[in-house]
């Protein structure tokens, strides 16, 4: 099985031990993703421009995998609060207005407190 990394840059990538993204047999592994603007690593206020930060980053990974957010067949949203989840919405169905994956809401705690939404998902590289 072939295995390829795809990492960010992130500090938290090399402090924790973790790629953003991992491809294996033609499936992508992204990472659960917060906000951060990584190019400045500051991480904006509202909820909506960290999902927006998130998805951003979500779509770097999955082009350097060959794939695009359209191959999403999974994907799993973490918040701490429940009311900024439908805050969201509008971003998390335009984005996926094709994929359609399915999906997961969770309510957690994240790293650390700035951080108002995390997502995670699962591709697969379109063949031929």
């Amino acid at each position: 099985m072939t295995v390829k990394h795809i990492r960010t840059g992130s500090p938290f990538e090399a402090n924790i031990g973790y790629s953003r993204a991992v491809v294996a047999d033609g499936w992508v592994f992204v990472a659960g993703t917060t906000g951060y603007d990584y190019a400045t690593m500051t991480m904006p206020e509202a909820v909506e421009d960290q999902c927006r930060n998130t998805f951003d980053t979500i779509a770097r990974a999955l082009a350097e995998a060959g794939a695009t957010l359209d191959d999403v067949v999974r994907v799993t949203y973490i918040l701490p609060d429940k009311a900024d989840w439908p805050k969201c919405w509008p971003i998390t169905s335009t984005v996926f207005a094709k994929a359609r994956p399915a999906a997961t809401m969770l309510v957690a705690d994240l790293q650390e407190e700035a951080m108002k939404i995390e997502i995670e998902v699962t591709a697969r590289v379109p063949q031929g």
